[in-house]
């Protein structure tokens, strides 16, 4: 069976499980702390991140951006990256929105500061980088709202890989509890439809250690 290497709250390995799931190919996580920086794991990926998938017969494919597109390759009869150049332009832009751009304005400033830095024991988290992830998330929120109010989903009418990724980076803010969705109730519309499909089973499933979610990060109600 092909094996995907991941840490719990990389939303980089959340997009590519939700993405698999979604395709409904079948697959095994290995967790992999890619702060160890395990020869084994080097040898697979000498960039040393996750995710990294192995195929059954060995073959591996690294970072979660050549992934998809590889996922969107082999099976192509579930289309997630769109099926006409302008709306794969559209996903294609959208999903680096939020793996560049909400990156490295919300999920290391929170996720990254909070719980990798402690779990890798990097140092004591930032509080002015944190407090740039909450004042950072509201203008990503509101810009989500205005994708709604014009679109069935982020790109369009279908679900695509933008809303996998977007969803995969909220969700690791969201174990946080530090989502505001209250204040952004078409936000959370939308995030509620994607966290009750059963791709994103597995990601409400995880637990990391030593830290548990709010009680509202897995209730598909809120």
């Amino acid at each position: 069976m092909r094996t995907l290497y991941h840490v719990w709250l990389s939303p980089f390995c959340r997009k590519i499980r939700i993405l698999l799931a979604e395709k409904k190919l079948e697959f095994q996580t290995q967790l992999e702390p890619e702060w160890e920086r395990r020869p084994e794991f080097l040898a697979l990926n000498p960039a040393g991140e996750v995710p990294v998938l192995v195929e059954t017969d060995g073959t591996v494919v690294c970072d979660s951006a050549a992934i998809a597109e590889y996922l969107e390759d082999i099976s192509p009869e579930t289309p997630m990256i769109g099926e006409e150049p302008t709306a794969r332009a559209e996903v294609r832009r959208l999903v680096a929105w939020f793996d560049r751009k909400f990156n490295s304005e919300v999920t290391e400033n929170l996720v990254g500061e909070k719980i990798i830095k402690r779990i890798a024991g990097t140092g004591q988290p930032d509080s002015s980088a944190i407090r740039a992830g909450h004042s950072n998330i509201q203008y990503h929120l509101d810009y989500i709202a205005y994708l709604m109010e014009r679109r069935t989903w982020l790109a369009g009418e279908r679900i695509s890989l933008a809303d996998i990724a977007a969803a995969a980076h909220l969700s690791c803010v969201d174990y946080l509890g530090d989502v505001p969705w209250n204040n952004h109730p078409d936000a959370k519309d939308w995030y509620a439809r994607i966290k009750s499909r059963p791709c994103f089973r597995s990601i409400l499933a995880d637990q990391v250690p030593l830290m548990n979610p709010p009680k509202a990060y897995a209730d598909l109600d809120f």
